[in-house]
């Protein structure tokens, strides 16, 4: 609905009252018209605060409708969609778990034509998850945090993990968490195999691997907090956490191995069902558009998948910014990992597990 004029509306208004004084009925306000049009769009989300004031408080404006939110973690929210339970209309998930989103049929084909932003993209950003489903809106990545107070020669790659002088001073995700499987693909680089060729190798690699581990975490909270505490020296981190633990330890180097880091795409798709499939489409243009990305990593939330967006090298500061640093990103092969993982995770339990 086009908005009207301020005169246009004091004039109706003015009309209204005239009625109302006459008939001795009620008029509806402008504003109770506007409830009554608004609607109600469920985003499913991890978090609430890194999206409100950028993306959702302005697209609520635009399109006169209300964003309400379903949390929790990845895992417990592709659940939730898989059991029927959600009522989200657009669903935010990593790559990872995405693409189980795809495979299990829960999120509708989207219509590109009618997300022209689509356009603006890097390649990789385009169709992380094939031509029928959504786009990415962020990027990060998975690399190395060390403390270079304790640790004076500098980490420079994923093969220095495995030296001995680093017993107990490592932690590193478990197999079940969204990075546990690149720690598999490291492992096969280190042993020089194809995973998919050799799987005992990259296994006896991770064993090996194990013995510098303290823990592989399942909780990247508790492994922040064991680096701030100083129970490990080194993990394996993402890139948006950078920042935060460097405000609590400020002797924190971030590395990109030689080898290179590992690219965690943040996808955005429309759940399958939903009756707001078209204000869904506009909210996914909305969060792939210039201005919103640009907010995002101005305010150090999320690093821009869309080209047009440009940042100062200062702003640029921490972030995974322009094509050479997105297209230098080592990806996986998500469809293969799904297809492994209940295997893999059964043979990590009972060969590496969680602590010594």
């Amino acid at each position: 609905m086009k908005k009207m004029s301020k005169r246009v509306s004091s004039i109706i208004l003015a009309s209204l009252v005239l009625t109302l004084g006459v008939s001795g009925g009620h008029a509806k306000s402008d504003k109770d018209d506007k409830k009554k049009e608004q609607k109600t769009l469920t985003v499913s989300t991890f978090d609430e605060e890194l999206y409100r004031k950028d993306i959702f408080k302005p697209f609520e404006k635009k399109y006169n409708v209300k964003i309400v939110c379903e949390f929790g973690n990845n895992f417990e929210r592709l659940n939730k969609l898989k059991s029927g339970d959600s009522k989200s209309d657009v669903a935010l998930f990593t790559d990872y778990y995405a693409m189980q989103g795809v495979e299990e049929g829960l999120f509708e084909k989207v219509n590109r034509k009618n997300i022209p932003n689509i356009n603006n993209l890097y390649s990789m950003a385009k169709t992380p998850l094939g031509k029928d489903y959504g786009p990415a809106y962020a990027v990060s990545s998975f690399g190395m945090i060390y403390n270079g107070d304790k640790i004076k020669e500098p980490i420079v790659s994923w093969g220095d993990l495995w030296k001995p002088e680093f017993k107990n001073r490592v932690t590193m995700p478990h197999i079940t968490t969204s990075a546990g499987p690149i720690m598999l693909f490291i492992a096969a680089e280190q042993a020089n195999v194809d995973i998919k060729k050799n799987e005992d190798k990259v296994f006896e690699k991770m064993k090996e691997l194990s013995e510098n581990v303290i823990k592989f975490d399942k909780d990247a909270t508790e492994t922040i907090n064991m680096f701030t505490m100083g129970e490990v020296d080194i993990l394996g981190g993402y890139s948006f956490e950078r920042e935060t633990i460097t405000e609590n330890v400020p002797a924190t180097k971030w590395v990109d191995p030689k080898e290179g880091s590992y690219a965690i795409i943040d996808t955005v798709n429309i759940v399958k069902g939903t009756k707001n499939k078209e204000l869904a489409e506009k909210f996914i243009d909305w969060i792939l558009s210039e201005e919103v990305q640009k907010n995002q990593a101005l305010n150090k939330l999320d690093s821009p998948t869309n080209k047009k967006v440009k940042l100062t090298p200062e702003e640029a500061e921490g972030l995974i910014y322009g094509k050479k640093a997105i297209e230098s990103l080592n990806t996986l092969d998500w469809k293969y990992v799904n297809k492994s993982l209940e295997r893999w995770i059964e043979r990590w339990n009972k060969e590496i597990g969680t602590t010594k």
